[in-house]
């Protein structure tokens, strides 16, 4: 999948697509312990060049507060006409969380996945224990589905459940600006 050719805009934030000049950034706020926790270590910098060129399926974007990078969005699209939907997952620098900004980018980029990408349905899969990324992402429409159990293997090595949400188009609660 080639890389997103479209920014979006949310009342704060600033979806674009990634570059070279973003690689480092990025790889830092990965770094950060408050990241690092829910999304393991981060990859090398030329993993995250691959990421933003769409390498591995996924569209990244960076994401955007006053021109400073303050952490990364994706989705996935399955497109297989009797499945077709698309997941999202995002992270946010530490020093960024809890301001409504994840709330804020994935209600921005769902909007655009119902509205332009055709999309009638939505999943995010949030660590079970993440209670603060599964509030922003109820407060947005999403509903949990089930608990997916030992789904992903955390930094310790051990196996930690995995809570699926979805969100259907006509749930989305919008943010104006």
């Amino acid at each position: 999948m080639p890389p997103p050719d479209v920014t979006l805009r949310g009342p704060r934030i600033l979806l674009r697509p990634g570059g070279e000049r973003d690689l480092e950034l990025l790889h830092a706020i990965r770094s950060e312990p408050a990241v690092s926790r829910w999304w393991n270590e981060p990859s090398p910098v030329d993993e995250i060049a691959k990421d933003l060129a769409g390498d591995y399926g996924e569209v990244v974007f960076v994401i955007e507060l006053d021109g400073e990078v303050v952490g990364s969005i994706q989705y996935y699209e399955e497109n297989e006409p009797d499945y077709r939907h698309a997941s999202i997952d995002l992270y946010l620098g530490g020093r960024h969380q809890g301001q409504g900004l994840g709330r804020e980018a994935i209600a921005v980029l769902a909007a655009y996945l119902f509205d332009v990408r055709g999309h009638h349905r939505l999943t995010i899969d949030p660590a079970a224990d993440n209670a603060a990324a599964i509030r922003a992402y109820e407060r947005i429409g999403f509903k949990p589905v089930g608990i997916m159990r030992k789904y992903e293997r955390g930094a310790d090595g051990s196996w930690h459940d995995g809570l699926l949400m979805d969100l259907l188009a006509d749930e989305l609660v919008r943010i104006s600006g």
